[in-house]
């Protein structure tokens, strides 16, 4: 077929797909009318899972499954911006990673609030300056983010979903690799990037900073410096990608949590996240576990944290498979609270990925 044949189909189908893509906004504008009127939140991460699996299902190729994924993240941005004007807060500066973990949640036509802390981000969702925040809360090569973890004690927002982001570590500089005398990152990338510094900047000095933004904002100013951060960063700050990938391992994950004040509705693959204290006695945690051992519940991460309340006084977080009203997670959490000193459910969210 003639080129210029073909694209005069090109332009009937962009035609129709511009027709087909307002309908569908006019259709998500009524859904939130509704959703307002009865008080329910308007970002529904089940809802978006739903649509996100049944897409998949639909397509045929030549698409493939994260092109096809990445349209629906827009169509779907577009329309929570237009429906709610969404705020998302997350650790800033613009081009962290946790920035780039909320992108891929909720695209780029919502309205991002950069924090400083993730203190800071918690602090926004329960003033209800935004309505969800981002925050980083484990590492599969670093292990979990404290801070965070920390932050579940005091608040009574949930966990609503879940991103997991591959993460991939760049140097970042305006002078050549053997003229860098100083290189800026956080001091958890500084450990997930210990043997390449090691192998090829060992003239170098480390130097910890709040985020891999300000590590590239601080070497865009800096004749001779360097930061360890994203390609976004690269773009944003005007720097030269001096090497790509410069992680140890290449199978460098983070999880981050969206939190905000709403539950979220059962979906076939959920998670719940808990806390809980245990009594000061001998086999007091193996007593703990022994209902999620009774009810066939798979614990998919236990980590301890002191409670700063009281020396050698520590609380436990748990990731478990399930939905926390789903019947046998239902009957091991009541198990559970009636053996421990303090529980506290965090929320039920959907694994997707």
């Amino acid at each position: 077929m003639p080129l210029e044949n073909l694209r005069k189909k090109i332009d009937q189908i962009d035609k129709k797909i511009v027709e087909l893509l307002n309908c569908r906004i006019g259709l998500t504008l009524d859904v939130a009318q509704v959703k307002r009127k009865t008080g329910k939140s308007i970002y529904s991460p089940d809802r978006e899972q739903e649509i996100l699996k049944r897409i998949v299902q639909l397509n045929k190729g030549p698409l493939d499954k994260p092109a096809l994924e990445a349209i629906y993240r827009e169509i779907m941005s577009s329309s929570l911006s237009l429906g709610a004007k969404l705020k998302v807060a997350y650790l800033g500066p613009e081009a962290t990673f946790t920035h780039l973990a909320a992108l891929k949640r909720f695209g780029s036509q919502v309205e991002y609030i950069a924090c400083n802390t993730i203190a800071d981000i918690f602090l926004e969702v329960e003033k209800n300056n935004a309505h969800y925040g981002v925050v980083p809360v484990e590492n599969s090569v670093e292990g979990a983010v404290s801070h965070t973890l920390d932050m579940f004690m005091d608040s009574d927002l949930k966990i609503c979903s879940q991103i997991v982001l591959n993460v991939s570590h760049n140097l970042l500089s305006r002078s050549a690799k053997k003229m860098i005398r100083r290189v800026y990152s956080k001091l958890e990338v500084f450990g997930q990037c210990r043997l390449w510094l090691q192998q090829n900047l060992a003239q170098a000095e480390s130097v910890e900073v709040s985020s891999t933004s300000r590590a590239a904002q601080l070497a865009a100013k800096e004749k001779h410096g360097a930061a360890i951060a994203s390609t976004l960063a690269a773009q944003i700050y005007h720097l030269n990608i001096i090497a790509r990938d410069i992680e140890d391992s290449p199978h460098n994950i983070t999880r981050f949590l969206v939190i905000g004040k709403n539950d979220v509705a059962q979906t076939k693959n959920d998670r719940t996240s808990i806390l809980f204290s245990i009594k000061d006695k001998v086999g007091a945690l193996y007593e703990m576990l022994l209902p999620f051992k009774k009810y066939k519940i798979n614990l998919t991460k236990i980590e301890s944290r002191p409670s700063k309340k009281r020396a050698w006084d520590y609380y436990f977080y748990v990731d478990m498979t399930g939905h926390k009203d789903s019947p046998n997670v239902k009957k091991a959490l009541a198990e559970l609270e009636d053996k421990c000193r303090f529980l506290k459910v965090l929320g039920s969210y959907p694994v997707g990925e």
